[in-house]
């Protein structure tokens, strides 16, 4: 696990961006696997911005989204596939067909599930994975529970999630209460993982995801044991972390 601590929220994102950036340029018809949500916003326009300077083509990439909220359709705009479209792929040149977000308007959430990790084992399992993280330590929308095993599933969200999803909605009300999301099994599966977190309110999540016992009540902290984690946090979001390992490589033995 190595941990890289950016001064800024833009600076985390352009650090992320160049990872990604870096992997299609060696891997054209890389498999990315993709989250929603604020944290990896700068991170997309700074892809954004490479395209439209440098021609960094997508023509060839292929990617998954983590999650979706079940009942809400795709041109919703608070759905994670009008996100992807807003802040992403309609500035990019990549295609429609190698788009895949769950689809949270399936009758048979089971078989969405299964229909979603055959697509993913089709194109040959992900070659990188970026997620961010939850104030209670969640990744995709994985909550704390004991389900290290689980491949993409439905889940019901945690109070803390909901509350913190609230601010996109104009009522807590609104918010849904059940998401279908890549599972636990399924992110570590990638051959690479980046993390981002940014605020002084991820830094409680960010130390149990690097420092903290690897358990389900901390669902990021499995990550210690992947053989390719890049953590890229602000400095807020690494306050809590020790100063011996800020900026150096941490290896973690089960």
């Amino acid at each position: 696990m190595r941990i890289v601590i950016t001064d800024s929220y833009e600076q985390m994102g352009m650090e992320a961006a160049n990872i990604v950036a870096g992997q299609i340029y060696l891997k054209p018809d890389s498999v990315l696997g993709l989250a929603t949500g604020s944290t990896p916003v700068s991170m997309y326009e700074r892809l954004v911005a490479v395209h439209k300077t440098v021609g960094l083509d997508f023509s060839e990439v292929t990617t998954f989204n983590l999650d979706e909220y079940i009942g809400m359709s795709p041109d919703n705009p608070q759905s994670y596939h009008y996100f992807m479209q807003e802040y992403f792929f309609r500035h990019i040149n990549i295609r429609p067909e190698n788009v895949h977000i769950p689809d949270g308007m399936a009758k048979d959430m089971l078989a969405e599930g299964e229909r979603y990790e055959k697509l993913i084992a089709a194109k040959g399992g992900i070659d990188l994975q970026v997620l961010g993280i939850g104030q209670n330590a969640h990744i995709g929308f994985n909550e704390p529970d004991l389900k290290f095993a689980a491949t993409t599933h439905t889940v019901e969200l945690d109070e803390e999630t909901i509350q913190a999803n609230s601010r996109f909605f104009q009522d807590a009300s609104e918010v849904p209460r059940y998401a279908i999301s890549m599972g636990i099994k399924t992110i570590m599966m990638a051959e690479h993982v980046i993390l981002l977190a940014n605020g002084r309110n991820k830094a409680k999540a960010v130390y149990k995801a690097v420092c903290g016992d690897v358990t389900p009540e901390a669902p990021a902290s499995i990550l210690q044991l992947h053989r390719d984690v890049v953590v890229i946090v602000d400095k807020e979001a690494a306050a809590l972390l020790p100063e011996q390992i800020r900026g150096v490589t941490i290896t973690r033995k089960g």
